[in-house]
């Protein structure tokens, strides 16, 4: 098997943004403002100034934080079965996060979200077979604000049996979805040795910890929840304009959140991974699909793969604002490069507008793109029997391979089959079946899906247990009745 792969960093250069990274993680340090964290920092040898709420860490504790650290560790679905692997090369999707708007289907505009939306949403990408896991993926505006992260975890464990990459946006909010974690799961133990969902914990740049991403990250670490780290420096506004200089930042904001995670509760399970970009000069925006953003990603997970840990980025995603020839470029090109990078996982599916909305159209179209991508990680095998010399030889100058049993048995193997959202019709067949375009054809495709969407069986003690934990929730926050869940 001859597999692509793709390199930005050789060693030396790793190493050496390493070096400068723990030189950054003794000076300045970094700036936590969790009180518990920097008092775990100065147990354990940091130096820590309480009243600037700076830590310098010593590259002894990093070193160790690494050595504990697991290299990799698995996510299970509902029914108790390994979905995701977060190790080695293992390579999977999930849709972006976190979206505040959605681009509306039927009008083709953009508006906030709800929960009918999110519902939808989880239905399709159930039914999307090259995603691997769900993610909160739309923040629901119809309930309000000091909920809505446990209430997207809600939506999920009710219609989702994929696993799935969430976040908490409060302190106390993290332990209410870690109960309804358990409940899903039977207990504690049971969600320790069987994982369904993953963290993702954010350090603000540059170099610091606000108190609630870094309580997260302890609360999580006790838990054992598994953490992915989403570091987002931004090249020339939050971080040096310089590439690599970026690439030391995010590299010690990751590592420190790698110190404190492992000296909370060593062996937890944390990725590395991140949400870096450029900084546009030009716009003042945050261009998530540049080519220089997605070098980022792939080098930072060069560095995450020699640090022996498992690795997460946000790649796959479109600036645009509707669903053109630049939502198609960038999508493509985010996901080949990260494919060819081996990232462990990669979330961003369906994204546009600088990872702020959520396209159900374009969830469907980056399906067929994040297959095509597996394809080309898979790379030319070269195995016995696939130069079939003898039938060569046999079929002669002017025969047909067509019919032959080699074809028969080798043509699914060796080709991705895509559905019918990508076009491969003569000009007349495509006229004939009316001259679709394939945001067209995506969006039948998501309907059939979203219409085809099992209910999810969940035992009566549970729904009434995570119902009553939301209700709850819902009520301390004024909300006397949840929203309907279908529109």
């Amino acid at each position: 098997m001859s597999a692509p792969r793709l390199q930005f960093l050789d060693k030396r250069s790793i190493e050496g943004i390493i070096d400068q990274a723990h030189q950054l993680l003794w000076d300045p340090g970094v700036m936590i403002y969790a009180p518990e964290a920097l008092e775990i920092l100065a147990q354990s040898g940091a130096h820590v100034d309480p009243k600037r709420r700076i830590a310098r860490i010593p590259a002894r504790l990093v070193e160790e934080a690494l050595d504990r650290a697991p290299e990799g560790f698995s996510l299970h679905n509902a029914r108790g079965e390994i979905a995701v692997e977060y190790r080695g090369d293992h390579l999977q999707f999930d849709p972006g996060s976190a979206a505040i708007f959605i681009l509306d289907s039927q009008t083709g505009r953009v508006r906030r979200p709800v929960t009918a939306d999110l519902v939808r949403h989880l239905k399709l990408a159930e039914g999307l077979e090259q995603l691997d896991a769900v993610s909160t993926a739309l923040v629901c505006s119809d309930v309000p604000e000091g909920m809505a992260d446990l209430y997207r975890l809600y939506l999920v464990l009710k219609y989702a049996r994929k696993p799935v990459v969430t976040g908490a946006f409060a302190i106390e909010t993290l332990h209410l979805m870690y109960e309804m974690l358990v409940a899903v799961a039977g207990s504690a133990e049971s969600l320790r040795e069987k994982p369904l969902a993953v963290f993702d914990i954010c350090p603000s740049p540059p170099l610091l910890w606000s108190e609630i991403t870094c309580q997260n990250l302890v609360d999580c670490a006790r838990y054992s929840l598994p953490v992915e780290l989403v570091s987002m420096p931004l090249a020339g506004a939050t971080a040096p304009a310089t590439l690599v200089g970026t690439l030391a930042q995010h590299t010690a904001e990751n590592l420190s959140g790698v110190v404190i995670h492992q000296l909370t509760n060593p062996g937890a399970p944390i990725v590395y991974g991140g949400s870096p970009a450029i900084f546009d000069m030009r716009q003042g925006t945050t261009p998530m699909a540049a080519i220089e953003t997605i070098m980022i990603d792939c080098a930072y997970t060069e560095i995450g793969k020699h640090l022996g840990l498992p690795t997460h980025a946000y790649l796959g995603m479109s600036d645009a604002k509707l669903l053109d020839g630049q939502a198609g470029l960038e999508s493509a090109l985010g996901t080949f490069l990260g494919a060819l990078a081996r990232v462990n996982m990669i979330s961003g599916a369906g994204m546009l507008e600088f990872e702020s909305c959520q396209s159900e159209e374009k969830l469907v179209i980056d399906n067929e793109i994040i297959g095509m991508a597996r394809r080309l990680a898979e790379g030319i095998a070269t195995r016995e029997g696939m130069i079939p010399l003898e039938l060569m030889r046999e079929v002669g100058h002017q025969g047909s391979f067509l019919s032959t049993k080699h074809t028969r048995e080798w043509f699914r193997r060796e080709q991705f089959i895509p559905s019918s959202v990508i076009d491969r019709h003569t000009r007349q067949a495509w006229e004939n079946e009316g001259q679709k375009s394939i945001v067209e054809r995506a969006r039948e495709r998501a309907e059939e899906i979203i219409a085809a969407y099992q209910p999810k069986e969940i035992p009566p003690g549970v729904e009434k247990e995570l119902t009553k934990i939301v209700t709850s929730a819902g009520r301390k926050c004024g909300l006397e009745k949840l929203p309907p869940l279908e529109g």
